[in-house]
């Protein structure tokens, strides 16, 4: 596994659980110090910063909420914080938004607060953060999306979760374009199903589910969390550093 030469910071939303877990563990192995946020579980939060802090990296966990974007100036100034009394260091090298959920529902009965919630979480919430975390991203840094193999290919019930991951791998282009002069560089990752808690853990814990995506699969098996948190890891690598305004699938070939 690639190392950094010199350490880093990460902030990593939605980090206590899932795929975002994954993340932490895996970027903090490869070298980087790590911020990542909570919902609502702080004890989970401080068993994954104490798994950090094994590794031997510094963590930092601070409860946020991706939809309330009034609160992002408090949240901010809760993150200097963090940087400067836990982490060391006043700046981030990168940003991965992470933090999301699901709704499954059809279009025809997909109801108004669902979508305003889905959208609040999923696109005004990773908008807005990077917009207020601007002056604490150092020159070169990196910034990455978590969208959806949903985006690529529909499956019913999945309109308005896809929809908001679609908007978000627009935003990539853009934020890639316009931040690309101080050297940052922005991209998506899309991974295809995996085996965790979202969604109520259907994926993981229907065995016909999870055969019938595996026979879908040109891998020949459903996702796990390390290999997002891999490829997450894989693309704030300095090796990955003249991909920007990407979209990248993690699906393991899901559909094609």
């Amino acid at each position: 596994m690639n190392t950094l030469s010199t350490p880093r910071t990460a902030l990593v939303t939605g980090g206590s659980r899932g795929l975002g877990r994954d993340a932490v563990l895996q970027l903090a192995r490869a070298g980087w110090d790590l911020v990542f946020t909570f919902h609502s579980r702080a004890d989970e939060a401080e068993a994954v910063a104490a798994e950090v802090r094994a590794l031997g990296r510094r963590a930092a966990a601070l409860q946020f909420d991706a939809g309330d974007v009034a609160r992002f100036p408090a949240f901010v100034e809760a993150l200097r914080g963090a940087l400067a009394d836990g982490i060391g260091r006043p700046t981030l090298d990168a940003v991965v938004h992470n933090a999301g959920f699901g709704v499954h529902a059809s279009f025809a009965e997909t109801r108004k607060a669902d979508f305003d919630a889905l959208m609040n979480v999923h696109l005004k919430g990773p908008f807005f953060l990077t917009q207020a975390l601007l002056p604490l991203l150092a020159d070169g840094a990196r910034i990455l999306h978590v969208s959806s193999g949903l985006t690529r290919f529909a499956l019913p019930g999945y309109a308005a979760y896809a929809t908001m991951k679609g908007a978000v791998e627009v935003l990539t282009r853009y934020l890639a374009k316009e931040l690309g002069a101080r050297g940052i560089r922005v991209n998506t990752l899309a991974p295809g199903a995996i085996e965790t808690d979202f969604g109520g853990g259907a994926v993981r814990d229907n065995a016909q589910l999870n055969a019938y995506v595996a026979s879908q699969t040109a891998l020949g098996r459903v996702g796990r969390p390390e290999d997002i948190g891999g490829a997450i890891s894989a693309l704030l690598a300095d090796e990955s550093g003249w991909i920007t305004g990407q979209r990248i699938e993690a699906s393991g070939g899901m559909f094609i």
